[in-house]
């Protein structure tokens, strides 16, 4: 184990060095000015848009259905344990590098949701249909098909061996053995290792879960998200803040940490820039793997949207990041960074990390505190499992022109996956994850530079249109 995991680690340096952390940034920035800071002046209409549903739009579920389904996808272990990771191995810089990354992504996002929309196509079923896909084979023409194929390969293993499946079980199992057994001493030996009872239970529990509602398509898991998401962000950053209000004066020192960190600055002389170099890899990388700008997973949820506004669209889907990111993974940083827990226990890894910021920071004893945190991943984890389900079964259905037979097994292997993830370790899960991550998002940011054009012409038009 201990060589796969050095080889997956490897394979994961290679994947998100240089070249794709400045392809996924250059996006975000072209896109940004090509459409003229759109993320920032249309912010307050987006959050608007978000809630008020659109007359006489076409689609499968409304557009704050979709923003669900595809928050429900995004929200999950990336804003608990991934932000913890990506702290822990690129100091408290990594958390400014997961801003800067998701203010740029929003307007990856916007287009992403514009293009989904203007892009896609009615099946024999009346369903509505698109993505990544869709819109290179579209808007690009029908001579870059096969790039369009690549990402759908790359949806289909992201969802089924990366973000959908093992980081998200493996996630939930942890936070339950934290809470019920965190010294592990209720044990099960399975093929030569022993797992608690705790995790071997809330495995099969969240296994039979999944397989219930994935069997019920787009609009059982839009109802459920749009049921949970809301809820659970309103817990989790309420607890957050809490943490954060309660220690105000904690706060500034904190953010001073970040950015001198995010820099380089408490390097030892010479070794400033390779800091800053961890710090920018990491942080951009969980950050890409907390909102998926840039990945093309949320274009795929936007598609089923009642809507005939590409733009308006577009602008629902990028307040996702905004959410994400820069409401409650900031959040979760924070409330790291002022508990110092990082700094009195280095040894601790994933969600233990939060879960000893929650310990440290709430006014509570540490038991609830461990409760509150425990039902904010799982239930996030739990409805990630769901949205990338949904994901991968329509990138599939473009691969093999909607076959329900290679539906039907990839649901077997999919649950199958949930079912396996709890025995897989934090260190082999997070790098696997982080591969497909990188590779599904290369077709899909070269088609949002290809149509930038395109997508900076409906803008115009649209916002002429309405003024």
């Amino acid at each position: 184990m201990a060589e796969f995991e050095r080889i997956v680690q490897t394979i994961d340096d290679f994947v998100w060095g240089i070249p794709l952390i400045v392809l996924i940034l250059s996006c975000g920035i072209l896109l940004t000015v090509r459409l003229r800071g759109v993320q920032f002046r249309k912010l307050g209409l987006a959050l608007k848009y978000m809630v008020k549903e659109e007359d006489g739009g076409q689609g499968e579920v409304s557009s704050f259905g979709a923003l669900c389904t595809a928050l429900s996808a995004t929200i999950g272990t990336g804003n608990i344990v991934g932000v913890a990771t990506a702290i822990a191995a690129g100091g408290p810089g990594a958390l400014f590098w997961m801003e800067v990354a998701a203010f740029f992504g929003m307007a990856t996002k916007y287009c992403e949701g514009l293009l989904a929309v203007k892009y896609r196509v009615k099946d024999q079923n009346g369903k509505m249909l698109g993505g990544p896909f869709y819109y290179i084979e579209n808007g690009m023409g029908s001579k870059w098909k096969w790039l369009g194929k690549i990402f759908a390969v790359f949806g289909v293993l992201v969802g089924l061996m990366g973000i959908g499946t093992f980081t998200q079980i493996n996630s939930i199992t942890s936070a339950v053995n934290n809470f019920f057994d965190p010294e592990s001493k209720n044990v099960l030996e399975i093929l030569g290792n022993e797992y608690t009872i705790a995790q071997i239970i809330a495995g099969i529990v969240i296994t039979v879960l999944a397989a219930l509602i994935i069997i019920g398509g787009i609009k059982s898991i839009a109802k459920v998200s749009e049921i949970f998401i809301p809820f659970m962000v309103v817990i989790y950053v309420s607890c957050c803040l809490m943490i954060i209000f309660t220690n105000i004066t904690s706060v500034p020192a904190a953010i001073a940490e970040i950015v001198k960190s995010a820099f380089g600055a408490r390097a030892v002389a010479g070794g400033a820039l390779g800091a800053m170099m961890i710090s920018m890899q990491k942080g951009i990388a969980r950050g890409i793997f907390s909102n998926e700008a840039g990945l093309g997973s949320a274009p795929i949820a936007a598609a089923a949207a009642k809507t005939n506004e590409p733009v308006r669209q577009g602008l629902v889907t990028m307040t996702g990041t905004f959410i994400d990111t820069i409401v409650v993974c900031t959040m979760t940083g924070l409330t790291i960074v002022m508990s110092g827990c990082l700094t009195e226990n280095s040894s601790l890894q994933g969600v233990e990390i939060t879960n000893a910021a929650f310990c440290i920071g709430l006014p509570f004893p540490e038991k609830v505190s461990s409760f509150l945190l425990m039902l904010c991943l799982v239930f996030f984890a739990f409805t990630t499992i769901l949205g990338w389900n949904y994901y991968s079964e329509r990138c599939l259905s473009y691969l093999t022109c909607s076959n329900k037979t290679a539906v039907i097994i990839f649901r077997v292997l999919y649950i199958a996956a949930v079912f396996i993830g709890p025995y897989m370790t934090v260190a082999a899960v997070w790098g696997i994850a982080d591969i497909f991550n990188g590779l599904m998002a290369i077709p899909n940011i070269i088609a949002l530079i290809a149509l930038s054009g395109v997508t900076a012409k409906e803008t115009k038009e649209y916002f002429k249109k309405i003024k």
